[in-house]
């Protein structure tokens, strides 16, 4: 799932061979090469999970749909909206404190001095 855009509705295969939601996604992963431009693209749609190629040069209104399930899968992207946070430096919320009393462990030989004087 990509963290980028909310509404991905297919993955890109990249001409490194690996699959991606965005071009954000190819580059946060892929950080030794930078993405290649290509005619030739191959989908997988995320419907029908079925894979499909397209080339980029010959492209027509029809082509915006899945040929498999008819997804349509180019519309307008939305992307994801950064949360804002607030904290204190060094606070980090993953992290719970546990401040209840910590337990004191009685030596046996110290408990029985005590109670034979």
């Amino acid at each position: 799932m990509c963290k980028h855009i909310v509404n991905a509705q297919v993955s890109v295969r990249a001409p490194c061979k690996k699959w991606f939601d965005c071009p954000e996604c190819h580059e946060e992963l892929a950080k030794d090469h930078p993405l290649q431009k290509t005619h030739e693209m191959v989908f997988a749609c995320k419907k029908c999970k079925k894979v499909f190629r397209k080339d980029m040069a010959v492209y027509e209104d029809s082509d915006e749909y899945c040929p498999n399930c008819d997804n349509h899968y180019v519309i307008e992207a939305k992307e994801r909206k950064p949360e804002l946070q607030i904290g204190v430096e060094g606070d980090d919320p993953r992290i719970m404190r546990d401040y209840r009393a910590k337990q004191k462990y009685l030596n046996p030989d110290e408990v029985m001095a005590d109670i034979m004087g």
